[in-house]
């Protein structure tokens, strides 16, 4: 999925660098944004909002260009000064390291309401909800899940 790029007074030199290279390896390929675009399976409007700074691209987006474009990994290179300067752009706090949850630690509940208006409050909630699914699915399985046999479905009236 590509992004939308900040203000151009704000661009960067990665965001620059990657698009000159893209629009360049294009160029001396002899391609247009159309034919680039079929090439790599994303949509003309894409190649040309990404070429133009309109938008950031994707990783995918960088790799599908380098291989056809052989430009021998330039663009997946750049990828990852880009999408830090995206994650600026939007005031994201960037993907997270995996955490080792300890299978005893429980999540703490809430007792008051959050308001969701409140981005701390959303992230908190969020952080909470990564911590329990990082429980559910790193806890071993349920011994007695696993045996119980489960009683034969009943036909519905319309299957007897």
């Amino acid at each position: 999925m590509e992004h939308t790029s900040p203000a151009s007074s704000a661009q960067s030199a990665a965001s620059q660098r990657f698009r000159w290279e893209l629009r360049n390896c294009r160029v001396r390929r002899g391609l247009t944004q159309r034919a680039l675009a079929e090439l790599v399976r994303f949509s003309r409007e894409t190649v040309a909002a990404v070429e133009s700074g309109r938008r950031f691209g994707s990783h995918e987006f960088a790799l599908r260009c380098d291989d056809v474009l052989g430009t021998g990994g330039r663009l997946a290179a750049l990828w990852p000064q880009v999408a830090a300067e995206q994650m600026a752009a939007d005031g994201r706090r960037g993907p997270r390291a995996p955490e080792q949850v300890p299978a005893q630690r429980q999540v703490p509940r809430q007792r008051g309401r959050r308001d969701a208006r409140d981005p701390g409050a959303v992230v908190e909630a969020i952080d909470e909800l990564r911590e329990l699914i990082g429980q559910v699915l790193n806890s071993p399985p349920d011994p007695d899940d696993t045996h119980r046999p489960r009683p034969p479905a009943e036909p519905l009236d319309n299957q007897r």
